[in-house]
């Protein structure tokens, strides 16, 4: 579970049942041309079961985003471990950390990120395009997948078309296409209208069902009452755990 920053933790490398771990993860960025350091993150330790659905709250600057650029691999911390699916990944190389990020995490974004030139279907092979994956199973798996979000019926409609339900599913669907580890969620129904933003949670509700990981930074407090563990960060530590 996850410890306040101070506590007395080891590198141990995680157990099996353990997703994401994180030992006494601090990261400071320094202002440009000056001393100035500020630190997000001071000495985050958690760690994140397989099959948890777990909310990332907290104010602004409470340092969450630059967490969740941890977790998602988009940065690196200043000092700590941070292992996902058993491996350390703190330390690794851009192009290391890019097949990471391919292969075991699933993004979900608040603006969608959807490539406005393509349609639906495009859209959803396209991080399987970029791993390599032969075009006939990429289409079988974006089939598939349109199929489990209900989007079937607009496979051949481009982004501009859809509404804003039908484009965070088609984003969730694409976070999907490489059968990541985790899904990680950045404020999932910001940019929707309530009725769609349920819509939205009860889809993220039914892929923890089935197994899935999910962690989601949102100031929300109805996505954090969706989840199964509220993580609060305060300052660049743990406030609480619960």
């Amino acid at each position: 579970m996850a410890a306040a920053a101070g506590a007395d933790h080891s590198h141990a490398p995680p157990n099996r049942d353990e997703c994401i771990k994180l030992s006494q993860i601090v990261k400071i960025y320094r202002k440009p041309d000056s001393d100035v350091e500020v630190h997000a993150l001071r000495g985050v330790s958690l760690s994140i079961r397989r099959g948890e659905y777990v909310a990332i709250i907290g104010a602004s600057g409470s340092g969450k985003s630059t967490l969740m650029n941890i977790l998602g691999c988009l940065d690196r911390p200043s000092a700590g471990a941070y292992w996902l699916d058993g491996e350390d990944v703190a330390r690794l190389e851009d192009d290391a950390l890019s097949d990471i990020r391919g292969q075991r995490i699933g993004f979900i974004f608040q603006s969608f990120n959807l490539i406005q030139s393509q349609t639906v279907l495009e859209n959803l092979e396209t991080p399987s395009f970029y791993q390599g994956v032969p075009p006939a199973e990429r289409s079988a798996r974006a089939f598939a997948l349109a199929e489990r979000v209900g989007l079937t019926d607009r496979i051949d409609h481009r982004p501009n078309e859809l509404s804003g339900g039908q484009q965070q599913r088609v984003a969730i669907a694409r976070a999907l296409i490489n059968d990541p580890v985790i899904l990680l969620a950045d404020e999932p129904t910001g940019n929707l209208d309530s009725a769609t933003g349920v819509v939205i949670l009860e889809l993220l509700r039914e892929l923890n069902d089935s197994g899935m990981t999910i962690v989601t930074v949102t100031h929300d407090p109805n996505v954090a009452r969706q989840c199964k563990r509220v993580i609060e960060l305060r300052d660049g530590e743990i406030a609480s755990d619960r």
